[in-house]
């Protein structure tokens, strides 16, 4: 049987409401911030388009206001799950915008587990927005995702990525790392996301860096979601690149 939900985020961020809205209600944009790609058919009743590891989600704009706000909704399956989203933009002083997000829909029978892993996601994604108009404000990055089930738990797959970054101890906001990846220039950046023992995100001047690692109910997989803002790199190299970065950590 399913099981309705609602989720609900608030994000203050440091842009106007017109930089929010051109962040969620167009492809780039949301590819600059959010996992996989995304295409969006402007006005109500165009269509919405994710593409994640090959699975592509499609929704409907239910409502489509510039500058406040946005809402779109998945068709029912036949099990009759499906998802609405929306957004509600609040411009405030000097510039700063509040962002109210609103995600619900009915979910599965495993729908504690997913109820969870949406509401800890959203906190990655939403500080990642922050990140990205803060930061990178005017500028639309290229999405690179790589994936790797099975890797023996929280604890050992932030092990193997803390080495990697060459940092002693917990990974903790604020941190300095350098590593590298074969075929991709010395990444140098700083912690800006630590939601231990799910998520971490690094931001250099040129690149938001993001870590997830799922619950064993999920896959027990590490998710690689960065946006990389860098001019002349190639985003299938790249992802090749991250993907073997990704396979040779020493995980399960």
């Amino acid at each position: 049987m399913g099981h309705h939900f609602e989720l609900r985020k608030d994000v203050e961020l440091a842009a106007t409401p017109e930089q929010v809205w051109e962040a969620i209600a167009t492809g780039p944009g949301i590819d600059s911030w959010f996992m996989g790609r995304s295409e969006v058919e402007p006005g109500e009743g165009g269509r919405t388009r994710l593409t994640l590891a090959g699975h592509v989600e499609e929704a409907t704009i239910t409502a489509w206001e510039p500058g406040k706000r946005l809402a779109d909704r998945t068709e029912p399956a036949p099990d009759g799950t499906f998802m609405a989203m929306e957004y509600l933009i609040e411009g405030r002083e000097r510039g700063s915008t509040t962002l109210r997000l609103v995600q619900s829909g009915v979910l599965g029978d495993n729908w504690e587990t997913e109820y969870e892993a949406m509401a800890v996601g959203w906190d990655m994604y939403l500080g990642t927005l922050a990140a990205y108009l803060t930061h990178f404000s005017g500028r639309t990055a290229a999405p690179v995702s790589a994936f790797r089930p099975s890797v023996g738990g929280a604890d050992r797959a932030w092990t193997a990525v803390t080495d990697a970054f060459g940092v002693a101890g917990p990974l903790a906001e604020g941190d300095r790392v350098r590593f590298t990846v074969a075929g991709l220039p010395p990444i140098e950046g700083v912690v800006d996301l630590a939601g231990l023992p799910t998520y971490v995100g690094v931001r250099t001047p040129d690149a938001l860096y993001r870590f997830l690692h799922s619950s064993a109910e999920r896959g027990d997989a590490l998710v690689l979601g960065h946006h990389v803002f860098a001019v002349g790199q190639d985003p299938a190299q790249a992802e090749r690149a991250w993907q073997d970065w990704l396979d040779a950590l020493p995980l399960g």
